[in-house]
């Protein structure tokens, strides 16, 4: 009999361009421009470059950008190394009802193998969009377990449906390719974040490598279990799992059209409370108050993000997973930037002891409301007596309070700024808006070569993408 495994299959092999909804193919757009961007600052961070120098090798030589790095390298080490540094800065985009992060577990891997094959702009887009949905919906079917992170997990699975629609997988192989993938994901621990512990950000590049190696095997014979998925995910990364759900209205709904792109470096369940302390600031004149002023702050959210309750932040990986330092740390700044986070507003005694005038608890109600809700509830005290309160019932960036092109594109030129000149950063602007016009996904960085005046150099080498 039909199940949800042959529904999935068939979406993923018989979905055409023509039959992706523009909304689908314009967002698609968007985060192959939000992640270039992403990735792009990530690779800056020291322990990237590091690993760019001791992974490369002779042996590694390819046709696919290690972005922002001015090296290529082959399929495999490029969709590895961008999606590694593509979680590093805490901006990649997301999905609420996906509970995690598809695309930048399925684009590095998409780009590298485009740049390598010659494959049209219309392919990737289409390729990246099916991936997305198709991995999106089986963690949305799942009840992941609380100690698992999202990352490396059902991004294998994406990385590889799309790899397999780019090589015209059949119906019968896409299968047999999720069931494989299903099995390759990695044993991710969201302890990592309250450890502020980096080696999480190999989960997103574990997605890109594993989806490779995923279709190779497959190509090679190798199969997979009759429902790999439901094993996996309705026994061992999950308890619960729901097939009727990752099938609901396929191709009518699109998890992708419901996406949304980070406007602040922080875990997403950290929104909610910065969008409440927006809230309570806009209440004042300026919207700022006395630092020195503060008393206590009493945070009130859902589960998800109650946990990210650390008051003693040591690092700056860790800083983006703690709302009592990010609330400190923007009240401190005056707004929600990298420098928030980094290492000198971690070392910054202020900062620090405002974090620990945080209480952050969970309010059950709002927990049964998540994630169709993201409530959040700020109380700001100050010595004067004065009380500031502020809500958020549903976190900017939702369906219902949708990202804007205009936000995207000066995220897009806050972040590339710190890599690329500003002509460099609008040809690519403009590319990745314009992709589904080119023959050649390669075209988008066609004449980069000579407008990247501001890349990074790692190696001696003076090739640029």
């Amino acid at each position: 009999m039909k199940d949800y495994l042959d529904d999935l299959s068939e979406f993923a092999c018989l979905t055409l361009w023509d039959a992706l909804p523009i909304e689908v193919k314009d967002r698609t757009k968007w985060i192959v421009a939000d992640s270039l961007a992403v990735i792009a600052v990530g690779m800056q961070a020291p322990e990237m470059k590091k690993l760019v120098r001791a992974h490369i090798t002779a042996q590694s030589h390819g046709n696919s950008w290690i972005i922002g790095t001015g090296l290529k390298a082959s399929v495999a080490d490029a969709g590895m190394l961008n999606g590694c540094a593509g979680t590093w800065v805490e901006l990649d985009e997301g999905s609420t009802l996906a509970k995690g992060h598809p695309g930048i577990q399925i684009l590095p891997i998409v780009l590298a193998y485009a740049q390598d094959s010659a494959v049209s702009g219309r392919d990737v887009i289409r390729a990246i969009a099916i991936g997305y949905e198709v991995s999106a919906r089986i963690n949305y079917a799942a009840q992941i377990r609380p100690i698992v992170h999202p990352h490396g997990t059902f991004g294998v699975i994406g990385a590889a449906v799309a790899l397999g629609v780019l090589k015209s997988f059949d119906v019968a192989a896409m299968r047999c390719l999720i069931n494989v993938a299903a099995t390759m994901g990695l044993a991710t621990s969201y302890e990592t974040l309250n450890d502020g512990a980096t080696v999480r950000n190999i989960y997103t590049g574990h997605s890109a490598h594993m989806g490779l190696l995923a279709v190779r095997l497959v190509e090679c014979g190798f199969t997979g279990e009759h429902d790999g998925v439901a094993s996996i995910y309705g026994k061992v990364l999950s308890e619960q799992f729901d097939p009727e759900k990752a099938s609901a209205k396929l191709g009518l709904q699109w998890l992708l059209a419901q996406n949304y792109f980070k406007l602040h470096p922080t875990a997403r369940s950290l929104h909610s409370a910065i969008d409440a302390l927006e809230d309570a600031l806009n209440k004042l004149p300026e919207q700022r108050l006395q630092f020195d002023l503060i008393a206590n702050i009493t945070v009130r959210t859902y589960r998800l993000a109650a946990a990210k309750n650390n008051q003693f932040v040591v690092n700056s990986f860790g800083a983006k997973f703690s709302i009592p330092f990010a609330l400190a740390s923007i009240l401190y700044h005056g707004h929600s930037s990298l420098d928030c986070f980094d290492d000198v507003a971690v070392a910054n005694p202020g900062i620090q002891r405002v974090a620990r005038l945080v209480t952050v608890s969970e309010e059950l109600a709002y927990s049964e409301r998540y994630p169709a809700e993201q409530c959040c509830d700020v109380e700001i005290d100050l010595t004067d007596g004065t009380r500031l309160s502020g809500h958020c019932r549903v976190m900017k960036g939702e369906p219902e309070f949708p990202n804007t092109l205009e936000q995207i594109h000066e995220k897009f030129v806050a972040l590339g700024r710190k890599v690329w000149s500003r002509s460099t950063l609008e040809h690519l602007w403009a590319g990745c808006l314009a992709l589904d016009q080119l023959d050649n996904a390669s075209d988008l960085f066609g004449a980069t070569e000579q407008l990247c005046d501001g890349m990074t150099d790692l190696t001696s080498t003076k090739e640029k993408y």
